[in-house]
């Protein structure tokens, strides 16, 4: 159970009160516009977005073990409320607000359930190729879902590539004082990203505050297409959209408890959305941990993510999660423990209360630049091109996922993912590797014949078998064995080096008992060597073990000299 009060808070070090501070008020600043484009991204009010960036966040600093993670409205779980609600409701009507609270508030319960229960290790069954994909495919759906405010047309289309096609084909149309607006924030952000770091390095400025300024800069380019609205009433004059009204003040918490329909609808999503949660929050964390040389508790990460989107969906209705540009904001700001998220939380109090208003002329081009550079900057080309040269399966699921994704929607490409990862397991472990290995020359090692000039015996096969043995995969052995028998002459030994395997089930035993009785009667005797103790310990208490007709050896080469037709030198054990 976590503690009431955190570790942290009990022994809080005074010396980092300072900074803690600097870091908290300079998050809130500098997230707002970033909370209020996520909200629109999720078809909500906007003001959701700062309402979510308050309690949820408090919640996640008591209850979390990351000293400097973040957590609020994040990109992914903004597409994806997005996603999963529009064909269910009205953006940002009562009834979509709803049901975006209640998939906030089931896929909480799921994340807060799974730490409570000690469940961590769930978040490493995804692999990183798959999780790849998801987000390099739903960055995409990101920036097409944008690219109607950039260029100041509403499409038509029910799926994204409709949407896009739609777009291409109306480019004729767009609104040209939008769109001048939109490319003009465009550019601005590309070149602060790719380039302003390193002439201000050249400059003569330290790496630290470098990258900080390329973190403020964003924010200064909202304040600018803020102030060009304002200075030329660009939205009443030229129609450029905003924001529009938004409400200010504290939220109402809003207890309910969605009905029985509402929960079969969103169920699968929520279970979708808590899974891509526990992922890339526990990930995040653990990233920024080895950084700082921390631990998480990957447990204590999933109360603290439930706990967050638990009170989200009572307190603004937005799910919320572990985000990669607030946490980086936040350590870029200073930040030293989750005191710093607290007080970024109550600064963001006095936004809601008093500034709220201040961004309702806002540019959504603007808003719409940023999202897409932030969206462009999630696609992952260096993992696919490392899993291409790596492991093409890897690079497939990657590939397959992000196609999912674009093709068929969030949900069926995380399906599809998980599809290709468990069949690129289960292919892997049916074809276990299993090399015919040879004696290196004035030595005790054994290698691989096809890769190292080795020595071996007339007569006698030596296998070395990589991998545990299950039913699974047991066809292929015996194939394989049948196969390099049939390459020697007059076999009469054959040695099974089981180093590689840590495990054999009930099948396996039963298929090499039958195998020691088929090699048997062909006058070919079956020996072990390099087996496992705990493998071993099972082994002994099979039929299999007293019926095997030749012996089981410590090593290979104690194996190699006991059947060489000549005394081969072996150490004394």
């Amino acid at each position: 159970m976590p503690r009431l009060i955190p570790a942290w808070l009990l022994h809080y070090p005074k010396e980092k009160l300072g900074a803690d501070v600097a870091a908290g008020l300079i998050v809130t600043i500098l997230v707002i516009p970033q909370s209020l484009a996520y909200a629109l991204l999720a078809g909500l009010p906007p003001q959701l977005g700062l309402y979510v960036s308050i309690l949820p966040v408090i919640a996640y600093a008591l209850l979390g073990s990351s000293m400097v993670q973040a957590v609020g409205p994040v990109a992914i779980t903004a597409i994806m409320t997005y996603s999963v609600l529009s064909p269910l409701a009205t953006p940002t009507t009562p009834g979509y607000i709803m049901l975006a609270a209640a998939l906030s508030l089931l896929s909480g319960l799921m994340l807060l359930a799974c730490g409570l229960l000690r469940l961590g290790f769930l978040s490493q069954l995804l692999s990183r190729p798959v999780i790849s994909g998801f987000i390099s495919g739903s960055a995409v759906l990101i920036v097409i879902s944008q690219l109607k405010y950039l260029l100041g047309i509403t499409p038509q289309g029910e799926s994204s590539g409709e949407v896009l096609l739609d777009l291409l084909r109306r480019l004729g149309e767009s609104h040209l004082p939008t769109l001048a607006i939109g490319l003009t924030a465009l550019v601005l952000l590309f070149v602060v990203r790719a380039l302003l770091a390193g002439w201000l390095v050249r400059a003569g400025l330290r790496a630290g505050r470098a990258a900080f300024i390329v973190r403020l800069m964003p924010l200064l380019i909202v304040l600018a297409g803020l102030g060009a609205v304002v200075a030329f009433d660009l939205d009443r004059l030229q129609g450029v959209d905003v924001v529009g009204g938004v409400v200010a003040g504290l939220p109402e918490f809003n207890f309910f408890l969605p009905g029985l329909d509402t929960v079969q609808q969103l169920l699968r999503p929520a279970f979708v959305m808590a899974l891509i949660g526990m992922v890339q929050g526990i990930t995040m964390a653990q990233a920024l941990a080895i950084k700082r040389r921390e631990r998480i508790d990957a447990n204590a990460e999933l109360v603290g993510l439930g706990a967050a989107n638990v009170v989200a969906a009572f307190s603004g209705g937005m799910p919320v999660g572990g985000g990669t540009s607030r946490s980086a904001i936040n350590v870029a700001a200073g930040a030293q423990t989750p005191l710093a998220s607290i007080l970024s939380a109550l600064a963001m109090v006095g936004v809601v209360l008093g500034a709220a208003q201040w961004f309702e002329r806002l540019p959504l081009a603007v808003l719409a630049a940023s999202i897409i550079v932030a969206a462009l900057s999630m696609i992952d080309l260096r993992a696919l091109r490392q899993a291409w040269a790596y492991d093409r399966a890897d690079a497939l699921a990657l590939l397959c996922t992000a196609g999912g994704v674009l093709l068929f929607g969030l949900e069926a490409g995380i399906g599809l993912g998980i599809v290709l990862s468990m069949a690129t397991l289960l292919l892997r472990v049916s074809t276990p590797h299993i090399a015919v290995v040879g004696r290196v020359p004035g030595t005790e090692h054994f290698r691989n014949v096809a890769r190292y000039a080795v020595e071996t015996l007339p007569g006698v096969l030596f296998v070395r078998i990589d991998e545990r043995l299950f039913f699974g995969n047991l066809g292929a052995v015996e194939q394989r064995l049948e196969q390099e028998l049939a390459l020697i002459d007059a076999p009469h030994d054959l040695v099974l080096v089981m180093s590689g395997v840590n495990l054999m089930d009930t099948t396996a035993v039963e298929v090499f008992a039958e195998l020691n009785q088929d090699l048997a009667a062909r006058g070919i005797r079956l020996h072990l060597a390099e087996v496992k103790g705990p493998v071993q310990d099972r082994l002994m208490k099979s039929a299999f073990w007293n019926a095997l007709t030749g012996e089981v050896f410590l090593s290979a080469h104690a194996a190699y000299a006991k059947l060489a037709p000549v005394e081969v030198w072996c150490p004394e054990i």
